[in-house]
């Protein structure tokens, strides 16, 4: 005997829904988190149904994009590498907002019959582009910083370049106390990671007063060496991106949630063992699929009950659950044939 179960509600203990029902409030796509750049915890789920995450996410991008351009016009004057370099970090951190957005709004579409899980994963070609940004910006303030090397050239305007520094650490640090603050009134560990990302941009702002001030002494290697090493820090946050974005392509999970959800369904009464378990992000909601295995004599209607019980302690056991699918298989008795063998010349 075997049960199936597709519902997509969340953890309101709504019981009475008929069969079937897909509920796509939970559907929206994840912000990334822009800047923690793991995608994994980008965006939420109180940060995508919340106005006001979306509104902190384009007040970061409002923020860094203007800090950006002041530290821009200061490159144009000066021709410090060092702040060119903390520049195009801080335009790439805001670039990020671009296709986070887009998928947000992409993920709020209701699914169709061609995209029948919806457009969450619209997110995970956001992370693709969010990282190619990245990339472009340490390629280029790494040949930058390289070229100043090899051919010095002094660094004019230090008081502007260090001005200039003390403005993106500013912008860096009233973007991370907006997104913390705005993060914990919604909720939302997303953008409270994101937050702290933010503040730890600023202290690579400050790095560039160390290239200012050894220019302002007369050691002409001191920027393209400050440059060097923010491009490093840009590569180190690369790193970081382009693994969770691999990851999230290819369907990883924390293997705790699996560990997690085994636990809960095997404390669900009816449940005798479970079986093939799988889970898989979908923007930033996850669906589940489950084989547990039943007393072979229930009914049907005893079946059902127990594949509903067993949904229900997964969405409370696993965080941003927001479907699963249960599978209900008879316990096996003693001389009885595979159910399954039909299938097996198909796997």
């Amino acid at each position: 005997m075997s049960d199936g179960h597709d519902h997509g509600h969340g953890h309101g203990h709504h019981h009475a829904r008929p069969p079937h029902k897909h509920s796509l409030r939970h559907r929206l796509s994840h912000l990334l988190t822009p800047h923690s750049h793991e995608t994994a915890d980008k965006l939420d789920s109180a940060l995508e149904s919340s106005a006001r995450g979306m509104r902190a996410l384009w007040v970061s991008l409002a923020v860094l994009g203007t800090t950006a351009l002041a530290q821009a016009v200061v490159v144009a004057m000066s021709g410090s590498v060092a702040l060119l370099g903390d520049t195009v970090h801080n335009t790439a951190d805001a670039l990020t907002a671009v296709p986070l957005g887009i998928a947000f709004v992409l993920g709020r579409r209701a699914a169709t019959r061609r995209f029948t899980y919806g457009y969450g994963r619209a997110e995970d070609l956001a992370g693709i582009a969010i990282v190619l940004t990245i990339a472009a910006s340490a390629a280029f303030a790494g040949w930058t910083a390289i070229g100043r090397l090899i051919d010095p050239r002094p660094v004019e305007h230090i008081p502007a370049v260090a001005v200039a520094a003390l403005v993106g650490f500013a912008g860096n640090e009233w973007v991370a106390r907006y997104r913390i603050r705005v993060g914990r009134e919604i909720g939302s560990a997303a953008l409270v990671a994101d937050g702290l990302h933010a503040r730890t941009d600023g202290f690579t702002s400050l790095a560039v007063l160390l290239g200012a001030g050894g220019a302002a002494l007369g050691w002409q290697l001191a920027d393209p060496i400050v440059g060097l090493a923010i491009t490093a820090a840009i590569t180190l946050v690369l790193r970081d991106a382009a693994r969770e974005v691999f990851r999230r392509v290819m369907d990883a999970v924390d293997p705790a949630l699996v560990d997690r959800a085994e636990r809960a369904l095997r404390d669900v009464p009816g449940v005798c063992e479970v079986g093939e378990l799988r889970l898989r992000w979908i923007g930033h909601r996850l669906r589940a699929e489950v084989a547990v295995v039943v007393d072979g004599e229930a009914t049907v209607r005893q079946a059902h009950g127990i594949a509903v019980d067993a949904e229900h302690a997964l969405l409370h056991a696993v965080p941003r659950l927001t479907a699963a699918l249960v599978h209900a298989d008879p316990a096996p008795v003693p001389g009885e044939a595979d159910p399954h063998l039909a299938l097996a010349h198909h796997t």
